[in-house]
């Protein structure tokens, strides 16, 4: 055991004996050293020796819960309270009670004006910003200035006429590509005409009513009658890809036969 903590073991029973009259409640060894082991630096062994001491002596009262001691002092030694006494203490509690709590308040709201004051900026930082803040305006008014002594201005005519321009060229775009569009749905028509010359003759007629064909295997290409609709060929380009329009039909109907 160090020196210090010899000390503070000595003089253990004089410190237990003054906090547990102060205190006047009850305290088992475990809480009394944990309310003092910070302050007197004591050690467990020395508070639990000093505390059976003083019960030995009659200083203090111990009493058995369970498989605990609990420590308190002796009320004899205390003056009798009368009930006006025990009202005035009530009383001085109420009171006290209520300061307590007006004070928590206040403290509360300084807390909070010191951290809007600590989050707010200092006089010199608010100069400074200041300062800078002139100069952006300064630069934004020379801006201005040069901006309206120029005299490439743009004119509300030309402004229109831009507008125009671009009306026109949109349109124009538009129109290319809904040529674009029915191009490329001709050319998928064509592509579903030189699948079908690969058929046999009894297939061209399922397809088309006619059994006018190309038998021979060098035909590349067959054709029905002229007045016979090609609607079987553009149902399978309707069903390989998006549903063809009127315009692509009447397209398909019209091609001319073409000799072999």
């Amino acid at each position: 055991m160090s020196k210090g903590r010899a000390e503070a073991a000595a003089g253990a029973p004089g410190i237990l004996l003054k906090y547990l009259q102060e205190q006047n409640r009850p305290y088992s060894a475990q809480d009394v050293f944990g309310n003092l082991q910070r302050e007197h630096g004591l050690g467990k062994a020395a508070v639990v020796k000093a505390l059976d001491h003083l019960a030995q002596q009659g200083k203090i009262k111990e009493k058995m819960y369970g498989k605990q001691k609990i420590y308190f002092a002796d009320q004899n030694q205390f003056d009798m309270v009368s009930d006006a006494d025990l009202h005035g203490l009530d009383a001085k509690i109420v009171a006290l009670t209520a300061k307590v709590q007006s004070l928590q308040q206040s403290c509360r709201h300084m807390e909070a004006e010191l951290k809007e004051l600590t989050s707010a900026l200092t006089t010199s930082e608010m100069q400074r910003e200041i300062q800078e803040l002139k100069q952006e305006c300064a630069g934004y008014l020379e801006k201005l200035k040069n901006i309206k002594a120029a005299t490439n201005h743009v004119t509300p005519e030309e402004k229109e006429q831009v507008y125009r321009e671009r009306q026109k060229f949109c349109k124009e775009w538009r129109t290319r590509k809904r040529m674009v569009r029915e191009w490329e749905l001709q050319g998928r028509l064509w592509s579903a005409f030189k699948m079908a010359a690969r058929k046999t003759a009894a297939q061209c007629q399922d397809l088309t009513g006619s059994t006018q064909c190309c038998p021979s295997k060098k035909g590349w290409f067959f054709w029905a009658q002229w007045h016979t609709p090609v609607i079987p060929v553009a149902q399978e380009v309707e069903a390989s890809s998006k549903p063809a329009s009127a315009k692509t039909r009447c397209l398909s109907n019209s091609v001319s036969p073409v000799s072999k």
